[in-house]
C-alpha cells in the first residue's frame, strides 16, 4: 500500500510542499477568455452545468491579472500563511487565442512576486500545436500544469451535457501534450445525468490508461441561470447524495494510478448561486466524511489499479 498522507491519497497540497519546501496555494483568476462553445464556433449556450461565468463563479474581470494575484496573495497569505502562488487560469478556455494573446497574459502572471508556476484551465479541442508549443517553452521556466475538462469518458454523456467534442478529442491532447513533457490535470464530474456509478468508474478506468500526473473531482452541482437548472427544476436531474457521492469517490480513488496528484475531491460552489445540493457548500464535513469512508472501507488510491 502507497501511502502519501493518513488521507490515504497523494493531494495537491503535500505535493507542493515537497517541491517548493513551503505552503503553496493557487490563485484562480479570469482572464476574460470566452469559448468555442459559447461564442458561435461550436453553440452559444455552453455546457449545461456552465453559466454565463463559464464555471468561474466568483471572479472578476474587472481587475487586471496583476490585480487579482495581489487581492489573491494577501487573503491567502492571511488565510493559510502561504509564502508562494501558482497563477491559475481558471474560467472559460484559457487556451483559446492567438499564441502571443496567450504569452502575454502568462508572462504578466510570472511577473508578479513569489508566483512560481502555472496552472492553466481549457478545453482538450482548445490546443493547437502552436499554444502547446508555447507552454512547453513556459515550461521549461516555471512549474506548470494544463488542466483539461474531460468531466466523462463517455460520449454519450459528452454530447447529452453539450460538451462540444468526444473521447478522441481528450486522448490526442493528452498524446501531443505529453509529447512536449506538459504535466496534465484531468477534471472529471461525478454525478453527470444518466450516468450510474458503474459509469462513473469507467472513467476512472479509462484515465489509468493514459499518460497523466493528476486529476481533479467535481462534484455536479446545480447552479441558476443553467440548462441543466432547468433540468432539475422540472424534476428531471436528481443530485447525488453526500452518501453516494463520498463512496464514489472512494472507490474512485482506488482505481487511479497510485502516483497520479489529487488537485481537488469535489468542487466549490458559490452559495449565492447554487440551487443544489446545499450539502455540497459543507466542504470540510464533505472531505472529512471522504477520508472516514477511506479508513473504514480499507481504500487508499490506487488499491485497485490495473485489476
Amino acid at each position: 500500500m502507497l501511502l502519501m498522507n493518513t488521507s490515504r491519497y497523494r493531494d495537491l497540497n503535500t505535493t507542493l510542499r515537497e517541491h517548493f519546501g513551503c505552503r503553496v496555494q493557487k490563485i484562480s483568476l479570469d482572464a476574460g477568455m470566452t469559448c468555442p462553445n459559447r461564442d458561435g464556433t461550436l453553440g452559444d449556450g455552453g455546457c449545461i452545468y456552465c453559466n454565463v461565468r463559464g464555471s468561474g463563479t466568483g471572479l472578476s474581470r474587472h481587475y487586471s491579472i496583476t490585480e487579482q494575484l495581489e487581492r489573491g496573495k494577501a487573503k491567502l497569505t492571511r488565510r493559510y500563511k502561504a509564502k508562494k502562488f501558482i497563477a491559475y487560469f481558471q474560467s472559460f478556455s484559457n487556451t483559446y487565442g492567438s499564441p502571443q494573446d496567450l504569452k502575454d497574459l502568462y508572462l504578466e502572471a510570472l511577473a508578479v512576486k513569489d508566483v512560481v508556476g502555472l496552472a492553466i484551465g481549457t478545453r482538450p479541442d482548445c490546443v493547437p500545436n502552436s499554444v502547446l508549443d508555447l507552454l512547453s517553452e513556459l515550461n521549461q521556466r516555471t512549474y506548470l500544469w494544463i488542466e483539461y475538462g474531460l468531466q466523462s469518458a463517455h460520449d454519450r454523456t459528452l454530447e447529452l451535457i453539450n460538451r462540444g467534442h468526444h473521447l478522441d478529442a481528450f486522448v490526442d491532447a493528452v498524446e501531443r501534450s505529453r509529447q512536449r513533457k506538459l504535466n496534465i490535470c484531468v477534471h472529471v464530474i461525478l454525478g453527470l445525468p444518466e450516468e450510474d456509478k458503474t459509469d462513473m468508474l469507467a472513467t476512472a478506468r479509462a484515465l489509468g490508461k493514459l499518460d497523466i500526473q493528476a486529476v481533479k473531482i467535481h462534484l455536479l452541482y446545480v447552479i441558476e441561470n443553467t440548462a441543466l437548472a432547468e433540468l432539475y427544476l422540472r424534476g428531471d436531474y436528481r443530485c447525488l447524495s453526500r452518501e453516494e457521492y463520498v463512496d464514489i469517490v472512494c472507490d474512485f480513488l482506488a482505481l487511479l494510478p497510485p502516483q497520479v496528484v489529487i488537485h481537488r475531491l469535489t468542487g466549490d460552489a458559490h452559495p449565492g448561486e447554487l440551487l443544489a445540493p446545499k450539502w455540497a457548500l459543507d466542504k470540510q464535513t464533505n472531505l472529512q466524511a471522504i477520508r472516514e469512508t477511506l479508513r473504514r472501507r480499507n481504500l487508499w488510491q490506487g488499491k485497485f489499479f490495473n485489476q
